[in-house]
């Protein structure tokens, strides 16, 4: 169970790196990847060559920050299923077809298929990004400068923080429940509704306990600190540069002009 825990804040435990990125202002990568998020979203079904060119923002920013591709992979296929059965009624209701390869048809429902699992990946690559860069406290902090909603982030933060506490108290009651159920594989059915009344009411004395412990320790949300880290010249140029790039991509066909700049260069070749 330790293990479990430990794997669900792998992430928070990255975001305590030294690279390049690690050290860019918290509201400057939080902007940065709501523009990234935004303009991806912004996008028809059916582009998904169009998308294509933001692969490069995970990518760049993985290998800067040295962040492991397969915590993050194994993070995305628990987000897949949601999206992948979004896209197969696509495929069923969608049947117009787009184009022909080989003679097999290629329906506009495949392409709009395969267009929300790249733009599920993409989305969900920023934000893991995100997180892995970024420490909890400073995330919440930029969302507190933004003057987000006093509840979200309340939510957020609590939500993030409890969340392995409650792992581990279901880890104790079927502890429990196996020592005085020998020979039973699980939870009984019939036993099901008390396990989880019981684990409801322990989460909940167990919550106004790290709520307090918290207060113990200066938690107070809605002061804002006066004092903070401003940001510098190297922030305003990397938010600069990806807002810039991710609405290029947006309203300009890169694609189409490589094409166009690679047809014309090998026609000048060929006279």
């Amino acid at each position: 169970m330790k293990s479990k825990t430990h794997e669900l804040y792998v992430l928070e435990q990255l975001a305590g790196g030294h690279t390049w990125i690690h050290r860019i202002h918290p509201t400057v990568k939080l902007f940065t990847t709501a523009v990234f998020i935004i303009t991806i979203a912004s996008f028809d079904r059916y582009a998904i060559g169009r998308l294509i060119p933001y692969i490069f923002y995970p990518l760049l920013l993985m290998v800067i920050s040295e962040t492991p591709y397969p915590v993050l992979m194994k993070r995305f296929l628990l987000a897949l299923p949601f999206c992948f059965f979004a896209g197969i009624s696509n495929i069923i209701f969608d049947r117009a077809p787009a184009f022909t390869i080989c003679g097999i048809a290629v329906s506009y429902g495949v392409i709009s298929f395969f267009t929300i699992l790249f733009r599920t990946y993409l989305c969900v690559m920023g934000v893991l990004l995100f997180v892995s860069v970024t420490p909890l406290a400073e995330i919440t902090l930029s969302m507190r400068r933004l003057r987000v909603p006093y509840i979200f982030v309340v939510i957020f933060e609590m939500t993030y923080r409890y969340i392995g506490i409650l792992f581990e108290e279901a880890h104790s009651m079927y502890i429990a429940y196996s020592l005085r159920s020998t020979g039973s594989r699980g939870i009984k059915m019939r036993d099901m509704g008390s396990f989880a009344g019981q684990l409801l009411l322990r989460s909940f004395d167990r919550a106004e306990r790290v709520y307090h412990a918290m207060k113990c320790r200066g938690y107070a949300l809605q002061t804002l600190p006066k004092n903070g880290r401003p940001a510098e010249q190297k922030d305003w140029l990397y938010l600069f540069s990806v807002c810039f790039l991710c609405i290029v991509f947006r309203f300009t066909d890169i694609n189409a002009s490589f094409g166009k700049l690679l047809g014309g260069f090998f026609h000048a070749q060929n006279k």
